[in-house]
């Protein structure tokens, strides 16, 4: 796997994302990134769309959206909903598939000088096999594939796979056909997540993403039904879960030391990046900030280097993990 530890010396000034004597550089297992700021699946499309909003070759990756081995249509709308201090979707991982991926959207992404992180889904182990053989071949800036092993929009509760050891082991184990590190995302929906995340690690995953969307429901006060189509509600997600996201990570932190962690769930400030990097994670990602502002990374970044120059921090590496000494 290559070492992404460069930042792209002709990026747009307007991007904002110099490093400002900051050492932003960080490492997520044996990957070594420019900088600790990442997408979140889903919410940065599957390609290059961010793109004309900031220099998608300065940060420290881009996760795309899920995808399964053949295509998924989603769910019908209405899918996607703001709420008092974010929003609830019930898209359904819609997608043309890996090979579609690989041979069309992933190349002008390449394009930009990203590094790439891979996501797959599956509604079966045997489908998260699948996906994860196709992407074996794939170019070597695919450094990592994340399992999505937590979306609310396609399983009830007791049929998430990140909601029972033996599903996390079962499509942690079938993500190894990618031949490339694995980091399994996971649901905070559940009574004991460092056990899940225990699980991950026995299998093999490299990392652990936490944490995906909070499970939620909005009504149709003139129907008196759920809103989003499927009757089944959504994931919740942006501020209103980062106090969640915050916990997760800390207390699998606490307990497995030893496991690398990307922290996710509200980042919409500088601020909210160091909380999750001192909770324990070595990189953050930036989701649902991006539909209202499709810079809200650069922006963030930048504030997480004033952070770090007012409080005479010199490397975001000093701040890992930095509520447990």
């Amino acid at each position: 796997m290559p070492i992404s530890d460069a930042r792209r010396a002709d990026g747009p000034e307007a991007d904002g994302l110099k490093s400002g004597g900051i050492d932003l550089s960080t490492s997520v297992g044996g990957l070594r990134f420019r900088s600790p700021m990442m997408t979140a699946s889903g919410t940065a499309g599957h390609g290059d769309e961010l793109a004309a909003y900031l220099d998608l070759g300065a940060i420290g990756a881009v996760v795309v959206k899920s995808l399964r081995h053949e295509p998924w249509p989603g769910n019908p709308a209405p899918r996607v909903h703001q709420t008092a201090a974010g929003m609830i979707n019930s898209v359904g991982l819609q997608g043309k598939g890996v090979a579609h991926w690989l041979a069309h959207e992933l190349p002008p992404l390449l394009a930009t000088g990203a590094t790439v992180v891979a996501s797959i889904w599956g509604t079966d182990v045997d489908d998260y096999a699948r996906a994860a053989l196709l992407l074996a071949d794939a170019p070597p800036e695919v450094v990592a594939v994340e399992v999505n092993a937590s979306c609310p929009n396609h399983h009830h509760a007791n049929q998430m796979f990140a909601h029972s050891v033996s599903g996390i082991t079962e499509v942690t184990e079938a993500a190894a056909a990618c031949g490339r590190p694995t980091w399994v995302k996971l649901s905070p929906n559940v009574t004991d997540l460092p056990t899940m995340a225990a699980a991950a690690q026995n299998a093999g995953a490299d990392a652990v993403t936490l944490v995906n969307t909070v499970m939620g429901m909005v009504l149709d006060l003139e129907t008196r039904r759920p809103l989003l189509a499927g009757g089944r509600g959504g994931g919740l997600s942006g501020p209103a879960i980062h106090p969640v996201a915050v916990r997760a990570v800390y207390e699998v932190r606490a307990a497995l030391p030893d496991l690398p962690i990307v922290g996710v769930g509200g980042v919409a400030t500088g601020e909210d990046a160091v909380e999750l990097l001192v909770a324990g994670a070595s990189a953050v990602q930036v989701g649902t900030a991006s539909f209202a502002d499709p810079r809200a990374i650069a922006r963030i970044t930048r504030e997480l280097e004033l952070w770090c120059s007012k409080h005479g921090v010199r490397t975001v590496r000093e701040l890992i993990g930095g509520a447990h000494v």
